[in-house]
């Protein structure tokens, strides 16, 4: 979705590697986790278990108060460590004792707590802290977006310095509060389940859990005046969507298309083994200058930009999947992103086809056909695409023909055990690109180096022969056909 200017890892080498990690200095945490994509995001010396965000915000102001609290455990001796954060900060307590700290760079929050805190001790860190976030920007970008009666937390890969401190970065998930206090007739939308809601003097509070762990960037908060829906599935995921009442002509195509998430979590679940979460649902708030939509988990984010051409269902089944491909199963950095959009892009793939809309063959042979050998499309990297690349088409479409190629290469069976099975493997965790070679080998029985380092690394169009088993295929030299379902295809591949 944005650019950055970093160096990217060497392909080949990646697909064998694990994790980069970063080195620890004696008794200060590192500004960074270890991305080679972003090496400031996230942090070294800790690992959150939990974040209690309480918030108070004015949507007409767009002034935003908090006091987040963070459970932790030092993973090394600290005498110092950073916070990712962009706002201004009035105070830090580390186990209930005042802290010192100063903002530096671009988003680090550095603290150094009264006393040193020893390796595998539980901690609790305080931040209270006020602004407004449509004021703040990093990188050229903001992950805050206004809308005429509030403001929406959303992006990636990242999202949560707008609006809470933390460790940004999918390797260190928690679980998550959610409280925030807005003036009555003003609604407030998170994460995972609404547990309570409160008025008194004018003011509503709303508290919203995530039991499960959760990526930052996959933490989101909108405010503002929601028509909201409520239903169970026929499967029993309890559903929850929410629409700006302000939506004009986009609120029936919206409506049509995200009122199915009960449906199609249910038709997913019958693909990907037991859903992962505890809700499911979708919000759709006003805001026009981004298109594109976000599986924040259980609750995903669709711009209206989504709808304006129509009913989009593609785009509800791409952000549903992620919750397994990407919100259970997180990237261990951020180079494994086809790991997330890939997966994601196949299962749209998959729902063509289930609507009669063009085969999971058609579309591989389509986007196959579609770009010539010398088109730059086959110069980036699924597995490895760089921080500038990172949500390429390529990363999405070359991705989801390396997941066809391995269905050609070990047969239906095997592939679809494999497809249900990687996010039970690693559920409610991480993993990368090198972990799924692992585990497809693994159930398949079969090396599969080869197939992926052509798909995943390699700068080159690769040999029709993998992408589809029956030779009788259009050849690439054909004028392809566009399958039925391929525009709302496309329109759905932003995340």
């Amino acid at each position: 979705m944005r650019t950055r200017t970093i160096v990217s890892l060497a392909a080949a080498a990646l697909l064998l590697t694990g994790q980069a990690s970063a080195a620890p200095a004696d008794g200060i945490g590192s500004p960074g986790i270890g991305d080679p994509y972003y090496p400031t995001y996230g942090n070294g010396g800790y690992d959150v278990t939990h974040y209690d965000v309480r918030l108070k915000y004015q949507p007409a102001t767009d002034r935003l108060e908090g006091t987040t609290t963070l459970l932790a455990t030092a993973t090394q001796d600290l005498a110092r460590f950073d916070l990712d954060f962009a706002l201004d900060v009035t105070e830090v307590l580390v186990d209930g004792r005042p802290a010192a700290f100063a903002a530096t760079g671009e988003q680090e929050l550095e603290i150094t707590p009264a006393a040193p805190i020893a390796r595998g001790r539980r901690t609790t860190v305080v931040v209270r802290y006020a602004g407004t976030p449509s004021d703040v920007a990093r990188y050229g970008f903001t992950a805050w977006l206004r809308t005429p009666d509030g403001g929406v937390a959303a992006g990636e890969p990242e999202a949560a310095w707008w609006w809470f401190p933390s460790n940004d970065h999918p390797a260190d998930k928690a679980t998550f509060d959610v409280s925030v206090l807005v003036p009555d007739g003003t609604q407030a939308i998170s994460n995972g389940d609404l547990v309570s809601q409160s008025s008194r003097a004018g003011w509503t509070r709303w508290n919203w859990r995530q039991d499960k762990p959760q990526a930052t960037y996959l933490a989101t908060l909108a405010v503002g005046r929601f028509d909201v829906t409520r239903s169970t599935s026929p499967g029993g995921i309890p559903v929850l969507n929410a629409y700006s009442r302000d939506l004009g002509a986009d609120d029936g195509a919206a409506r049509a298309s995200v009122e199915r998430t009960g449906e199609l979590a249910d038709w997913l679940t019958g693909r990907l083994g037991p859903y992962p979460f505890g809700s499911v649902g979708g919000y759709v708030p006003n805001v026009r200058t981004t298109g594109y939509a976000l599986e924040t988990q259980t609750r995903v984010f669709y711009s209206p930009r989504m709808f304006s051409r129509g009913s989009n269902t593609s785009v509800v089944v791409h952000e549903l999947a992620h919750q397994w491909f990407g919100d259970a199963v997180s990237v261990g950095r951020w180079s494994d992103i086809w790991l997330n959009e890939g997966f994601a892009t196949y299962l749209q793939w998959l729902w063509s086809e289930h609507e009669d809309e063009g085969t999971v063959r058609e579309l591989a042979d389509w986007v196959y056909a579609s770009h010539p050998a010398d088109d730059p499309f086959w110069t980036v990297l699924p597995g490895d695409p760089g921080a500038q690349s990172q949500f390429d088409a390529a990363v999405y479409d070359r991705g989801a023909l390396a997941l066809q190629a391995l269905r050609t290469e070990v047969g239906d069976d095997v592939f679809f055990r494999i497809l249900r099975g990687w996010p039970a493997e690693h559920r409610y965790g991480n993993a990368t690109v090198a972990d799924f070679r692992r585990y497809a080998e693994l159930v398949s029985g079969r090396p599969l180096g080869d197939l992926l380092r052509t798909w995943l690394f390699t700068p080159s169009k690769p040999a029709r022969g993998a992408v589809a088993a029956d030779p009788a295929v259009r050849p690439a030299a054909a004028a392809p056909r566009e399958p039925r379902s391929w525009a709302a295809i496309r329109s759905a591949q932003e995340h």
